[in-house]
């Protein structure tokens, strides 16, 4: 599985899935869930109603409607409490969680936002890393899924985003 760090709007990217930092309840909100709404069309709110809600970690797919990508997987991340609310983990469970949603749907391009980053307020630092190593260590025993988009909403996101990777892979090639 290949990782690419960019930085653009996730709206825009053409992929078989793209992710949305969503809230417990899918039924849309501010940033990416809303922006990601906004262009889905109504159509995304009517299914998101249907399923209930997402816990904290897990994740639920849709259709993309008017969004060039095929689905939307809806994955809830954590609030940052401190770090002792096992955030850590359901961060990781997040991006987990979503490239099983895709792989089970025959994705092999996948784009996500930073999730948890925004007004969950997780550290950037910290959910940069998670992310990264998520990502990477699940397309170690999962091929299908060929590339992996980090579609970063800014600079200082991405600057995070390329220094993980860089940290991931200097750690792993030693």
């Amino acid at each position: 599985m290949k990782l690419e760090i960019k930085l653009g709007d996730i709206t825009k990217v053409k992929a078989d899935a793209i992710v949305n930092a969503a809230n417990n309840s899918l039924l849309g909100g501010g940033g990416v869930d809303g922006a990601i709404h906004r262009i889905a069309g109504p159509e995304l709110l009517a299914e998101c109603r249907s399923l209930g809600g997402c816990e904290t970690g897990k994740a639920k797919i849709t259709k993309g409607y008017n969004l060039p990508a095929d689905y939307v997987i809806h994955t809830v991340g954590p609030v940052w409490q401190g770090g002792n609310h096992q955030e850590i983990e359901l961060l990781a469970s997040c991006y987990v969680n979503s490239l099983t949603l895709a792989e089970e749907y025959h994705c092999k391009q996948v784009a996500f936002p930073s999730i948890s980053t925004g007004i969950y307020h997780f550290p950037i630092e910290k959910a940069a890393e998670i992310a990264v190593s998520a990502i990477l260590n699940y397309g170690e025993n999962h091929p299908k899924i060929q590339l992996v988009e980090m579609i970063c909403f800014d600079e200082t996101t991405k600057k995070h985003f390329d220094q993980a990777l860089k940290k991931y892979l200097n750690g792993t090639r030693q």
